[in-house]
Protein backbone atom coordinates (compact mmCIF):
# COMPACT_ATOMS: atom_id res chain seq x y z
CA UNK A 1 0.00 0.00 0.00
CA UNK A 2 1.39 3.35 -0.85
CA UNK A 3 2.45 5.42 2.00
CA UNK A 4 2.48 8.98 2.22
CA UNK A 5 5.46 11.11 4.21
CA UNK A 6 4.98 14.07 5.67
CA UNK A 7 8.26 16.37 6.24
CA UNK A 8 7.03 18.72 8.32
CA UNK A 9 4.38 17.21 9.05
CA UNK A 10 3.44 19.76 12.44
CA UNK A 11 3.15 22.56 9.98
CA UNK A 12 -0.17 24.14 10.11
CA UNK A 13 -1.05 22.99 6.54
CA UNK A 14 0.49 20.10 6.72
CA UNK A 15 -1.04 18.89 9.51
CA UNK A 16 -4.35 19.14 8.19
CA UNK A 17 -3.29 17.65 4.67
CA UNK A 18 -2.23 14.70 6.43
CA UNK A 19 -5.32 14.40 8.03
CA UNK A 20 -7.19 14.57 5.45
CA UNK A 21 -4.97 11.93 3.56
CA UNK A 22 -5.82 9.88 6.78
CA UNK A 23 -9.53 10.38 6.60
CA UNK A 24 -9.68 9.26 3.10
CA UNK A 25 -8.39 6.24 3.85
CA UNK A 26 -4.40 6.43 2.87
CA UNK A 27 -1.58 5.86 4.62
CA UNK A 28 0.06 8.89 6.40
CA UNK A 29 2.72 9.23 8.55
CA UNK A 30 5.60 11.95 8.96
CA UNK A 31 8.27 13.41 10.60
CA UNK A 32 9.14 17.24 12.59
CA UNK A 33 11.16 18.43 15.15
CA UNK A 34 10.80 16.83 18.83
CA UNK A 35 9.46 19.84 20.50
CA UNK A 36 5.72 19.59 21.42
CA UNK A 37 3.18 21.72 18.92
CA UNK A 38 -0.38 21.49 19.37
CA UNK A 39 -1.20 20.56 15.76
CA UNK A 40 0.16 17.16 16.24
CA UNK A 41 -2.31 16.61 18.84
CA UNK A 42 -5.00 16.14 15.94
CA UNK A 43 -2.32 13.89 14.62
CA UNK A 44 -2.01 11.58 17.58
CA UNK A 45 -5.54 11.51 18.17
CA UNK A 46 -6.06 9.89 14.50
CA UNK A 47 -2.92 7.32 14.71
CA UNK A 48 -0.58 9.29 12.97
CA UNK A 49 3.23 8.55 13.16
CA UNK A 50 4.90 11.54 13.94
CA UNK A 51 8.94 10.56 13.93
CA UNK A 52 11.98 12.75 14.86
CA UNK A 53 13.70 13.85 11.72
CA UNK A 54 16.24 11.26 10.12
CA UNK A 55 17.38 10.37 6.55
CA UNK A 56 16.24 6.71 8.25
CA UNK A 57 12.69 7.54 8.12
CA UNK A 58 13.09 7.62 4.12
CA UNK A 59 12.66 3.87 2.51
CA UNK A 60 11.72 3.08 -0.90
CA UNK A 61 7.68 2.69 -1.40
CA UNK A 62 6.85 6.17 0.23
CA UNK A 63 5.69 9.25 -1.41
CA UNK A 64 7.03 12.13 -0.24
CA UNK A 65 5.03 15.40 0.94
CA UNK A 66 7.59 18.48 2.08
CA UNK A 67 6.80 21.33 3.78
CA UNK A 68 7.93 24.64 2.27
CA UNK A 69 9.79 25.71 4.97
CA UNK A 70 12.38 22.77 4.37
CA UNK A 71 15.13 23.37 1.79
CA UNK A 72 16.52 21.23 -1.05
CA UNK A 73 19.40 20.19 1.46
CA UNK A 74 17.33 19.06 4.02
CA UNK A 75 18.25 15.53 5.28
CA UNK A 76 15.12 13.76 4.10
CA UNK A 77 14.81 15.38 1.19
CA UNK A 78 18.46 14.55 0.06
CA UNK A 79 17.69 11.34 0.47
CA UNK A 80 14.15 11.03 -1.02
CA UNK A 81 16.05 12.43 -3.67
CA UNK A 82 18.86 9.95 -4.10
CA UNK A 83 16.02 7.17 -3.76
CA UNK A 84 14.03 9.25 -7.06
CA UNK A 85 11.13 8.83 -4.87
CA UNK A 86 7.68 10.85 -6.11
CA UNK A 87 8.00 14.09 -4.30
CA UNK A 88 5.72 17.06 -4.12
CA UNK A 89 6.16 20.43 -2.18
CA UNK A 90 2.57 21.01 -0.02
CA UNK A 91 1.49 23.35 -2.26
CA UNK A 92 1.78 21.12 -5.21
CA UNK A 93 0.59 18.20 -4.17
CA UNK A 94 -2.52 20.00 -2.80
CA UNK A 95 -3.50 21.49 -6.18
CA UNK A 96 -3.70 18.12 -7.34
CA UNK A 97 -5.69 16.99 -4.72
CA UNK A 98 -8.33 19.48 -5.02
CA UNK A 99 -8.88 18.43 -8.45
CA UNK A 100 -11.45 15.82 -7.16
CA UNK A 101 -13.53 18.07 -5.60
CA UNK A 102 -16.03 21.28 -6.37
CA UNK A 103 -13.00 23.15 -4.64
CA UNK A 104 -13.44 26.60 -2.89
CA UNK A 105 -10.14 28.61 -2.10
CA UNK A 106 -10.03 31.19 0.45
CA UNK A 107 -7.33 33.82 0.29
CA UNK A 108 -5.95 37.20 1.13
CA UNK A 109 -4.22 39.25 3.28
CA UNK A 110 -6.45 39.11 6.70
CA UNK A 111 -8.96 36.72 7.37
CA UNK A 112 -8.49 33.73 5.22
CA UNK A 113 -8.35 31.28 7.98
CA UNK A 114 -11.36 32.91 10.10
CA UNK A 115 -13.66 32.39 7.10
CA UNK A 116 -12.22 29.44 5.66
CA UNK A 117 -13.30 27.73 9.12
CA UNK A 118 -16.31 29.89 9.43
CA UNK A 119 -17.23 28.22 5.25
CA UNK A 120 -16.08 24.70 6.24
CA UNK A 121 -18.60 24.87 9.44
CA UNK A 122 -21.77 25.73 7.28
CA UNK A 123 -21.05 23.46 4.72
CA UNK A 124 -20.24 20.54 7.00
CA UNK A 125 -23.89 20.88 8.21
CA UNK A 126 -25.39 20.51 5.01
CA UNK A 127 -23.46 17.65 2.87
CA UNK A 128 -20.03 15.75 3.27
CA UNK A 129 -17.13 17.81 2.37
CA UNK A 130 -13.02 18.09 3.00
CA UNK A 131 -11.73 20.70 4.23
CA UNK A 132 -7.90 22.22 4.99
CA UNK A 133 -8.17 25.39 7.75
CA UNK A 134 -5.19 27.17 8.55
CA UNK A 135 -4.92 26.31 12.06
CA UNK A 136 -3.79 23.15 11.62
CA UNK A 137 -7.12 21.63 10.99
CA UNK A 138 -8.11 19.12 8.18
CA UNK A 139 -10.88 16.48 7.61
CA UNK A 140 -11.59 13.64 4.71
CA UNK A 141 -14.51 12.63 3.17
CA UNK A 142 -14.80 10.26 0.13
CA UNK A 143 -17.96 10.59 -0.49
CA UNK A 144 -17.07 14.74 -0.33
CA UNK A 145 -18.83 17.10 -2.91
CA UNK A 146 -17.16 20.04 -1.83
CA UNK A 147 -13.46 20.81 -0.67
CA UNK A 148 -12.82 24.25 1.12
CA UNK A 149 -8.99 25.16 1.70
CA UNK A 150 -7.05 27.97 2.67
CA UNK A 151 -4.50 29.52 -0.26
CA UNK A 152 -2.15 31.52 1.12
CA UNK A 153 0.01 33.96 -1.11
CA UNK A 154 2.95 33.85 0.46
CA UNK A 155 5.93 33.54 -2.40
CA UNK A 156 2.98 32.87 -4.74
CA UNK A 157 2.01 29.09 -3.67
CA UNK A 158 -1.67 29.62 -4.32
CA UNK A 159 -0.63 29.66 -7.78
CA UNK A 160 -0.46 25.87 -7.95
CA UNK A 161 -4.51 25.85 -7.33
CA UNK A 162 -7.04 25.64 -9.84
CA UNK A 163 -10.18 25.79 -8.27
CA UNK A 164 -13.63 26.00 -9.08
CA UNK A 165 -14.07 29.11 -6.55
CA UNK A 166 -12.10 31.59 -4.80
CA UNK A 167 -13.02 33.85 -1.82
CA UNK A 168 -11.19 36.91 -2.15
CA UNK A 169 -10.83 39.01 1.62
CA UNK A 170 -8.49 41.47 0.89
CA UNK A 171 -5.49 42.72 -0.87
CA UNK A 172 -2.78 44.46 1.42
CA UNK A 173 1.20 44.74 1.66
CA UNK A 174 2.47 41.87 4.28
CA UNK A 175 5.16 39.98 4.18
CA UNK A 176 7.91 42.32 2.59
CA UNK A 177 10.75 39.59 2.80
CA UNK A 178 8.84 38.77 -0.45
CA UNK A 179 6.91 41.42 -1.92
CA UNK A 180 8.22 44.34 -2.81
CA UNK A 181 4.75 46.86 -2.32
CA UNK A 182 1.08 46.12 -2.64
CA UNK A 183 0.80 46.53 -6.44
CA UNK A 184 2.94 43.14 -6.16
CA UNK A 185 0.98 41.75 -4.26
CA UNK A 186 -1.72 42.76 -6.17
CA UNK A 187 -0.37 41.18 -9.48
CA UNK A 188 -0.21 37.75 -7.72
CA UNK A 189 -3.62 37.85 -6.98
CA UNK A 190 -5.07 39.19 -10.20
CA UNK A 191 -3.08 35.71 -11.52
CA UNK A 192 -4.63 33.86 -8.69
CA UNK A 193 -8.06 34.94 -10.55
CA UNK A 194 -6.83 33.67 -13.71
CA UNK A 195 -6.46 30.66 -12.39
CA UNK A 196 -10.58 30.21 -10.79
CA UNK A 197 -12.70 28.26 -12.83
CA UNK A 198 -15.87 28.92 -11.86
CA UNK A 199 -16.40 32.23 -10.10
CA UNK A 200 -15.08 34.74 -7.60
CA UNK A 201 -16.45 36.45 -4.61
CA UNK A 202 -14.48 39.09 -3.69
CA UNK A 203 -15.12 41.92 -1.17
CA UNK A 204 -16.08 44.83 -2.46
CA UNK A 205 -15.25 47.29 -0.20
CA UNK A 206 -11.43 46.41 -1.11
CA UNK A 207 -10.26 49.03 -3.31
CA UNK A 208 -7.56 46.71 -4.42
CA UNK A 209 -10.41 43.95 -5.10
CA UNK A 210 -12.58 45.96 -7.28
CA UNK A 211 -9.57 45.98 -10.04
CA UNK A 212 -9.36 42.27 -10.06
CA UNK A 213 -10.20 41.37 -13.83
CA UNK A 214 -11.56 37.64 -14.35
CA UNK A 215 -12.84 35.73 -17.01
CA UNK A 216 -15.75 34.32 -14.81
CA UNK A 217 -17.96 36.05 -12.56
CA UNK A 218 -17.33 38.03 -9.55
CA UNK A 219 -19.56 38.80 -7.02
CA UNK A 220 -18.77 41.09 -4.71
CA UNK A 221 -20.21 41.89 -1.09
CA UNK A 222 -19.43 44.18 1.93
CA UNK A 223 -21.15 47.16 3.36
CA UNK A 224 -21.27 49.71 0.68
CA UNK A 225 -24.97 49.34 -0.93
CA UNK A 226 -22.81 49.35 -4.23
CA UNK A 227 -21.77 45.60 -3.61
CA UNK A 228 -23.63 42.16 -4.81
CA UNK A 229 -24.58 41.37 -1.02
CA UNK A 230 -24.91 44.03 1.74
CA UNK A 231 -25.13 43.84 5.08
CA UNK A 232 -27.27 46.59 6.45
CA UNK A 233 -28.90 47.24 9.92
CA UNK A 234 -26.08 46.33 12.06
CA UNK A 235 -26.76 45.16 15.86
CA UNK A 236 -24.68 44.15 18.42
CA UNK A 237 -25.53 42.88 21.83
CA UNK A 238 -23.97 40.37 24.53
CA UNK A 239 -25.13 37.82 22.04
CA UNK A 240 -23.27 38.94 19.05
CA UNK A 241 -23.61 40.74 15.94
CA UNK A 242 -27.14 40.16 13.92
CA UNK A 243 -27.52 42.12 10.44
CA UNK A 244 -29.62 41.83 7.29
CA UNK A 245 -28.28 40.83 4.22
CA UNK A 246 -29.67 42.44 0.87
CA UNK A 247 -28.76 40.75 -2.86
CA UNK A 248 -28.95 43.75 -4.94
CA UNK A 249 -30.39 46.01 -3.13
CA UNK A 250 -33.12 43.28 -2.29
CA UNK A 251 -33.52 42.16 1.36
CA UNK A 252 -32.48 38.39 1.73
CA UNK A 253 -32.31 37.65 5.09
CA UNK A 254 -31.44 37.77 8.63
CA UNK A 255 -28.26 36.70 10.04
CA UNK A 256 -26.32 36.44 13.73
CA UNK A 257 -22.80 35.84 14.30
CA UNK A 258 -21.31 35.65 17.93
CA UNK A 259 -18.33 37.83 17.37
CA UNK A 260 -17.50 41.62 16.90
CA UNK A 261 -15.87 43.45 14.71
CA UNK A 262 -16.52 44.21 10.82
CA UNK A 263 -14.15 42.06 10.13
CA UNK A 264 -16.36 39.15 11.56
CA UNK A 265 -19.14 40.98 9.92
CA UNK A 266 -17.06 40.77 6.28
CA UNK A 267 -15.80 36.89 6.56
CA UNK A 268 -19.75 35.97 7.36
CA UNK A 269 -21.01 38.07 4.13
CA UNK A 270 -17.97 35.89 1.86
CA UNK A 271 -19.75 33.09 3.55
CA UNK A 272 -23.57 33.90 2.94
CA UNK A 273 -22.22 34.59 -0.66
CA UNK A 274 -20.66 31.74 -1.78
CA UNK A 275 -23.63 29.36 -0.20
CA UNK A 276 -26.32 31.68 -1.94
CA UNK A 277 -24.58 31.29 -5.41
CA UNK A 278 -24.37 27.35 -4.74
CA UNK A 279 -28.05 27.01 -4.11
CA UNK A 280 -27.69 27.09 0.06
CA UNK A 281 -31.22 27.67 1.67
CA UNK A 282 -30.64 30.69 4.36
CA UNK A 283 -31.45 28.02 6.91
CA UNK A 284 -28.78 26.13 5.94
CA UNK A 285 -26.43 29.24 6.10
CA UNK A 286 -27.74 30.62 9.13
CA UNK A 287 -25.11 27.60 11.12
CA UNK A 288 -23.04 30.75 10.73
CA UNK A 289 -24.69 30.95 14.65
CA UNK A 290 -23.31 27.91 15.77
CA UNK A 291 -19.75 28.52 14.72
CA UNK A 292 -17.09 28.06 17.56
CA UNK A 293 -14.07 29.67 16.14
CA UNK A 294 -10.22 28.66 14.72
CA UNK A 295 -7.53 28.08 16.92
CA UNK A 296 -5.90 31.33 17.59
CA UNK A 297 -8.13 33.29 16.17
CA UNK A 298 -9.73 35.18 19.50
CA UNK A 299 -9.39 32.20 21.53
CA UNK A 300 -10.78 33.04 25.22
CA UNK A 301 -10.76 31.77 28.85
CA UNK A 302 -11.47 33.31 32.41
CA UNK A 303 -9.17 33.51 34.87
CA UNK A 304 -10.49 34.64 38.02
CA UNK A 305 -11.88 38.40 37.15
CA UNK A 306 -9.73 38.55 33.70
CA UNK A 307 -10.42 37.66 29.77
CA UNK A 308 -7.49 36.25 28.55
CA UNK A 309 -7.46 36.32 24.41
CA UNK A 310 -4.95 34.57 22.52
CA UNK A 311 -5.15 35.82 18.81
CA UNK A 312 -2.58 35.04 15.68
CA UNK A 313 -2.83 38.73 14.94
CA UNK A 314 0.91 40.08 13.32
CA UNK A 315 -0.09 42.75 10.91
CA UNK A 316 -1.18 46.09 12.06
CA UNK A 317 -5.23 46.36 10.51
CA UNK A 318 -5.26 42.35 12.23
CA UNK A 319 -4.10 43.86 15.76
CA UNK A 320 -6.27 46.79 14.78
CA UNK A 321 -9.32 44.57 14.35
CA UNK A 322 -8.88 42.27 17.17
CA UNK A 323 -8.79 45.18 19.75
CA UNK A 324 -11.64 46.41 18.05
CA UNK A 325 -13.52 43.44 18.74
CA UNK A 326 -12.76 43.05 22.50
CA UNK A 327 -13.45 46.90 22.81
CA UNK A 328 -16.88 45.69 20.91
CA UNK A 329 -17.53 42.82 23.23
CA UNK A 330 -16.18 43.76 26.43
CA UNK A 331 -17.48 47.59 26.41
CA UNK A 332 -16.65 48.21 30.47
CA UNK A 333 -13.25 46.39 30.99
CA UNK A 334 -9.87 47.41 30.32
CA UNK A 335 -8.49 45.92 26.84
CA UNK A 336 -4.68 45.44 27.45
CA UNK A 337 -2.77 44.74 24.23
CA UNK A 338 0.40 42.16 25.01
CA UNK A 339 2.25 42.28 21.55
CA UNK A 340 5.04 39.97 20.03
CA UNK A 341 6.50 41.31 16.95
CA UNK A 342 6.59 38.82 13.95
CA UNK A 343 10.15 39.14 11.93
CA UNK A 344 12.27 41.87 11.97
CA UNK A 345 11.13 42.96 8.16
CA UNK A 346 7.65 43.49 9.22
CA UNK A 347 8.13 44.85 12.25
CA UNK A 348 10.81 47.74 10.50
CA UNK A 349 8.13 47.92 7.48
CA UNK A 350 5.05 48.94 9.55
CA UNK A 351 6.58 50.20 12.56
CA UNK A 352 4.36 53.43 12.59
CA UNK A 353 1.07 51.07 11.42
CA UNK A 354 1.85 49.37 14.48
CA UNK A 355 2.32 52.21 17.01
CA UNK A 356 -1.18 53.65 15.93
CA UNK A 357 -2.96 50.24 16.26
CA UNK A 358 -1.85 49.20 19.77
CA UNK A 359 -2.41 52.79 20.79
CA UNK A 360 -5.98 52.20 20.60
CA UNK A 361 -5.60 49.84 23.82
CA UNK A 362 -6.03 51.28 27.24
CA UNK A 363 -2.85 49.78 27.87
CA UNK A 364 0.54 47.93 26.02
CA UNK A 365 3.29 45.59 26.63
CA UNK A 366 5.36 45.01 23.97
CA UNK A 367 7.41 41.27 23.80
CA UNK A 368 10.57 40.83 21.89
CA UNK A 369 10.66 40.41 18.33
CA UNK A 370 9.95 36.68 16.87
CA UNK A 371 12.79 36.66 14.04
CA UNK A 372 12.20 34.30 11.31
CA UNK A 373 14.92 31.64 9.95
CA UNK A 374 14.44 33.00 6.65
CA UNK A 375 16.09 36.26 7.59
CA UNK A 376 19.13 37.81 9.42
CA UNK A 377 18.63 40.18 12.24
CA UNK A 378 18.10 43.38 11.29
CA UNK A 379 19.58 46.81 13.87
CA UNK A 380 16.28 46.79 15.51
CA UNK A 381 14.96 46.02 18.86
CA UNK A 382 11.46 46.28 20.07
CA UNK A 383 12.74 49.29 21.84
CA UNK A 384 12.12 50.98 18.43
CA UNK A 385 8.40 49.78 18.82
CA UNK A 386 8.55 51.09 21.92
CA UNK A 387 9.67 54.33 21.96
CA UNK A 388 6.51 55.06 19.93
CA UNK A 389 3.68 53.74 22.19
CA UNK A 390 2.75 56.53 24.74
CA UNK A 391 3.22 54.73 28.00
CA UNK A 392 3.59 51.50 27.04
CA UNK A 393 6.40 48.55 28.56
CA UNK A 394 8.24 45.60 27.97
CA UNK A 395 6.87 42.64 28.79
CA UNK A 396 9.56 39.36 29.91
CA UNK A 397 8.73 35.71 31.37
CA UNK A 398 10.45 37.17 34.26
CA UNK A 399 8.16 40.24 34.88
CA UNK A 400 5.04 38.68 33.49
CA UNK A 401 3.52 39.27 36.85
CA UNK A 402 3.15 42.88 36.28
CA UNK A 403 -0.19 41.75 34.56
CA UNK A 404 -1.77 41.00 37.85
CA UNK A 405 -1.79 45.18 38.01
CA UNK A 406 -5.10 45.31 35.38
CA UNK A 407 -8.02 43.76 37.65
CA UNK A 408 -10.82 42.74 35.86
CA UNK A 409 -9.58 43.37 32.40
CA UNK A 410 -9.26 41.91 29.15
CA UNK A 411 -5.49 41.00 28.26
CA UNK A 412 -4.97 40.40 24.32
CA UNK A 413 -2.16 38.12 23.69
CA UNK A 414 -1.32 38.94 19.87
CA UNK A 415 1.17 37.57 17.64
CA UNK A 416 2.34 34.86 15.38
CA UNK A 417 5.39 33.89 16.89
CA UNK A 418 5.76 32.27 20.59
CA UNK A 419 3.57 34.69 21.84
CA UNK A 420 1.79 31.38 23.64
CA UNK A 421 4.59 31.40 26.07
CA UNK A 422 3.99 34.70 28.09
CA UNK A 423 -0.05 33.49 28.53
CA UNK A 424 1.21 29.96 29.88
CA UNK A 425 3.64 31.59 32.27
CA UNK A 426 0.72 34.31 33.59
CA UNK A 427 -1.68 31.59 33.63
CA UNK A 428 1.19 29.53 36.49
CA UNK A 429 1.45 32.42 37.79
CA UNK A 430 -2.84 32.83 38.37
CA UNK A 431 -3.21 28.97 39.26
Amino acid sequence: MEIYHFIGIKGTGMSALAQILADSGKQVQGSDIEKHIFTQDALENKNIPVLPFSADNIKEGLTIIAGNAFKDDHEEIKKAKELGLPFYRYHDFLGKWLNQYTSIAVTGAHGKTSTTGLLAHVLDHASPISYLIGDGTGKGAEESKYFAFEACEYRRHFLAYQPDYAIMTNIDFDHPDYFKDVEDVFSSFQEMADNVKKGIVACGDDEYLQSIQAKVPVLYYGLNESNDFCAKNIYEDENGTTFDVFVRNNFYDTFQITSYGTHNILNALAVITICHYEDFTADQIKEIVSFKGVKRRFSEKTIGKQVLIDDYAHHPKEVAATIEAARKKYTNKEVVAIFQPHTYSRTSTFMNEFSEALSEADSVYLCDIFGSARESQANLSIDDLKQLIDNSQLLTLENIQVLENHPESVLVFMGAGDIQKYQEAYEIIMQ
